[in-house]
């Protein structure tokens, strides 16, 4: 850590480029890449201030062909000598998304954790491509604005910076919001004609969105105010429950150990089967969650997400789990996961301790195998049935009828001793 500290703080100069002392000289450096105007004059700033090559990194969490298209001649146009593109659909929802469905995290009681389970995933590709590249450096773009880019907050810099410092402490990381000079949209501009960087033109959203395959979060404009309602046309990913079918669709998710594994009997891959839920959800106006959260140093902000078949999946995982564990282990498992969502919130995915929480839920929800029927009618998810080869369930046991195994005669003694305290205790109040 102080190796990493220290890096972060030199700011000595070791050479000229173009006259310009250098801040620190760095041979390589792969940039976390979008294309936009903050990350395309990135680029130029990293070359100008520590005299290295740039690498664009690109990864594809699911946000959508658009924002991918182009990339590379953008990111050559501002001056980088490559662009590194990685697939990472499946590996998110399979290594991140299906452990915190598994652990049942849900961030104060609402939020899904889709951005917090993004940026982990993504820096971990960094390292591996700062090490194929032979880079001595990453770097991201998170601003000062927007949803988990909040200099204040600091959330932004600690999910990528923590993943880093986890995976690879040698590498130095290079923040240039925290650095630069440019303190807004117009500084980033002259700063890219200065450089001649193409400026890219696109139509500026009143709202700060982060796209991925497992959600899309809205924050910024009206959303700013607690008591202002969104308005329908900010959502992107569903419909008006309102202006859904008026006829329930029946849906049966196939759940292997805690993971789903297929929809109405047909198998799919993690990230297949959840595009597929995204599209039905989305049909049925499935997964509006309008909530206020605690960031990381306690500050309130406000935000709106969708995340169709997230929601879901969350609901017939957690059905499930109602014929498979037993009341002390569901307990366990519900206090745990509020600690789970807490650490993957805070950046802290590759902390041991989230590691070794993984490995209890793993083990707990090895007989969470079975399915679950759930109704999707106008924004509600119900559930319709439920069944698994080891549900813990017992009709022959459960039945009024049935008297072989429980016996009623058995409850009276039971009674007697589990309510001996509160007896105790009012026979004492009574001086008995």
């Amino acid at each position: 850590v102080r190796a990493v500290l220290a890096s972060d703080k030199d700011t000595t100069t070791s050479g000229d480029v173009d006259g310009k002392r250098l801040r620190k000289k760095l041979n390589k450096v792969v940039l976390a890449y979008s294309g936009g105007l903050d990350t395309s004059v990135i680029v130029p700033w990293l070359r100008e201030n520590y005299g290295c090559e740039v690498v664009c990194f690109t990864a594809d969490v699911g946000q959508g062909l658009q924002e991918l298209e182009g990339l590379e001649q953008k990111a050559k146009a501002s001056g980088a000598c490559q662009l590194v593109v990685k697939d990472l659909k499946e590996e998110f929802v399979s290594d991140f998304i299906y452990p915190c469905l598994r652990a049942g995290a849900i961030y104060e009681r609402k939020y899904l954790l889709g951005t917090s389970m993004a940026r982990p995933v993504i820096a971990k590709a960094m390292v591996d491509v700062a090490k194929e590249v032979g880079a001595d450096a990453v770097s991201h773009g998170c601003t000062g604005k927007g949803n988990d880019q909040a200099m204040l907050n600091h959330q932004p810099f600690v999910r990528f910076e923590l993943t880093f410092f986890a995976l690879n402490p040698e590498l130095s990381v290079v923040a240039p919001w925290r650095e630069w000079e440019i303190t807004g949209r117009e500084d980033a501009i002259e700063y890219a004609k200065k450089h001649n960087v193409p400026v890219p033109v696109t139509k500026k959203s009143i709202y700060s969105r982060d796209r991925n395959l497992w959600h899309l979060s809205h924050e910024g404009d009206i959303l700013e105010d607690p008591a202002n309602e969104p308005m329908e046309d900010m959502y992107m990913m569903s419909v008006d429950p309102k202006e859904a079918p008026n006829q329930p669709e029946y849906l049966k998710i196939g759940i292997v150990e805690g993971l789903p594994v297929s929809i109405n009997g047909k198998k799919l891959s993690p990230a297949s089967l959840l595009a597929e839920l995204n599209e039905i959800g989305g049909k049925h106006g499935i997964g509006r969650i309008d909530m206020v959260e605690n960031r990381l140093v306690g500050m309130k902000s406000r935000g709106v997400y969708e995340t169709p078949g997230g929601t879901i999946l969350f609901a017939a995982a957690r059905e499930l789990e109602s014929l498979t564990l037993d009341r002390e282990t569901m307990q366990i498992k519900d206090v745990l996961a509020l600690k789970y969502a807490d650490l993957v919130y805070a950046g802290r995915w590759f902390d041991p301790l989230r590691e070794s929480m993984d490995a209890f839920m793993k083990e707990i929800t090895k007989t969470t195998t079975g399915s679950v029927t759930l109704k999707l009618y106008k924004g509600s998810v119900s559930v319709a049935g439920r069944e698994s080869p080891n549900s813990l369930y017992r009709q022959d046991i459960s039945s009024f009828e049935s008297g072989d195994i429980y016996d009623q005669a058995d409850a009276a003694g039971f009674i007697r001793l589990y309510g001996l305290p509160m007896r105790v205790r009012a026979m004492l109040e009574k001086g008995l």
